[in-house]
């Protein structure tokens, strides 16, 4: 597929913005080769400015989950931007998607709206430590929380594919209270929590796993934290940026049943436009001010365009077949990767989960991020190539989750396992 225009634009956009991206992932680093300009997209498709098409496995990082450019999400945001894209102070349109996010959110009984997942979860950290008159956040390696100072501590997502963990410019003294366990390992992190319980405010989690590639909870993960943040005075804050509304009608916290003391939301609930929340028992949220002595504020948040993308995603997703079809169509369509890899005599593991999988080239279960780092990611690198120039964009690195949309159809999947067979059988030589 010949890609001149997007060349070129890459190499002007270097000249103004550091790598020529607005977020590192983009650029491609982990796979080499130029990142690709998009033009639009429809449906499960994106066509890039030379006019190629592609099966998107993308999904602007999982929000776009009723494909793009779906008239049930663009016909109400045309009519919000009518009337002002920003105002400023409330409108019904918060209440509404306030309301809506609660009733389908059980452990939530007030929210706040922000504007990305980083801040949201920026801010629930601090009504934790409000709350709790503590100090410490124990999170797990390899999770992704956002690029706030305190978290920047063997996080996942951008951070590994570009080999900095541990970002320059965040003192050290921003992280001494952040406290590191390994992902699926509940005694290690019962040890932790043991030994700073006295000063902890919180266990930070995604409760599945995605910035490191998705990696599912082992059995009793989930209610272990509950339990040891229930004996030990501490909140459990769910990190559900990537998993809210996406594997279940109630998030990842319903898929499991565990309810937590904070949850993390973004993503999904705009719609694809800029946005993210945080919410929890009213005991909790009347930290914040202008209530609580817990300071919190942002001029877009509540941002009306957002909110009329959202409430139309929402409103598509509150259906319990809507779940059960978007979890068959990701196990069909991990099923057929598995067997085009068997058929190549190349071991992969792909760890799938309604709406959400990932691609490891290894023979050993993934369980954590020791076990991601052990993947043959040199194999990605060749795979994610040879998808790229038959029509499928996949994540431009291992450490990402590729997404599954409701508009990913029989056809869709069919030509991605043709291409994975394909694909397989041309690097089955560099295994």
């Amino acid at each position: 597929m010949p890609r001149a225009h997007s060349k070129r634009q890459f190499a002007k956009a270097r000249q103004f913005m550091p790598g020529g991206v607005n977020s590192p992932v983009r650029a491609f680093g982990s796979v080499g080769g130029d990142p690709i300009f998009m033009a639009r997209g429809r449906g499960a498709y994106l066509e890039d400015i030379d006019s190629n098409q592609y099966i998107d496995y993308v999904g602007s990082w999982g929000p776009m989950i009723l494909g793009h450019a779906n008239p049930h999400v663009v016909t109400p945001l045309k009519d919000a931007v009518e009337k002002s894209s920003s105002f400023g102070a409330p409108t019904v349109a918060e209440v509404d998607m306030a309301e809506l996010v609660l009733s389908r959110m059980p452990s939530m009984q007030q929210i706040r709206l922000v504007n990305s997942g980083t801040e949201a979860v920026m801010a629930a950290l601090r009504v934790a430590r409000g709350f709790t008159k503590r100090n410490k956040i124990l999170k797990f390696a390899g999770c992704y929380h956002g690029h706030s100072d305190a978290l920047l501590v063997k996080a996942g997502s951008g951070a590994l594919t570009h080999g900095a963990p541990d970002s320059l410019g965040v003192p050290a003294a921003f992280t001494q209270h952040t406290l590191i366990a390994p992902y699926n390992d509940l005694a290690a992190t019962e040890r932790l929590v043991r030994k700073h319980r006295k000063d902890l405010a919180a266990i930070i989690v995604e409760p599945i796993a995605g910035n490191m590639g998705v990696v599912l909870p082992r059995p009793g993960f989930l209610r272990g934290l509950k339990k040891l943040c229930r004996v030990n005075g501490a909140l459990l804050i769910f990190d559900e940026v990537m998993t809210g509304f996406r594997v279940h009608s109630s998030g990842a916290q319903g898929l499991y049943g565990v309810k937590p003391d904070l949850t993390t939301l973004g993503k999904i609930i705009g719609g694809g436009l800029p946005v993210g929340a945080f919410g929890g028992p009213k005991k909790i949220m009347q930290c914040l001010s202008p209530v609580g002595g817990v300071y919190q504020a942002g001029t877009l948040s509540g941002n009306p365009l957002a909110m009329a993308a959202g409430l139309a995603t929402l409103k598509k997703l509150g259906t319990k077949s809507f779940y059960v079809k978007l979890n068959q169509k990701t196990s069909r369509l991990a099923l057929g990767l598995t067997e085009a890899a068997r058929k190549a005599g190349i071991p992969v593991q792909i760890p799938h989960v309604c709406g959400m999988l990932s691609l490891f080239f290894s023979d050993q279960v993934v369980t954590g991020l020791g076990d991601v780092m052990k993947t043959r990611k040199n194999l990605y690198k060749a795979f994610f190539h040879e998808m790229l120039a038959r029509g499928i964009y996949l994540p431009p690195s291992p450490f990402e989750a590729w997404f599954v949309s409701i508009v990913h159809g029989e056809n869709e999947i069919a030509k991605t396992v043709r291409a994975a067979k394909d694909s397989f059988q041309n690097i089955k030589d560099q295994f």
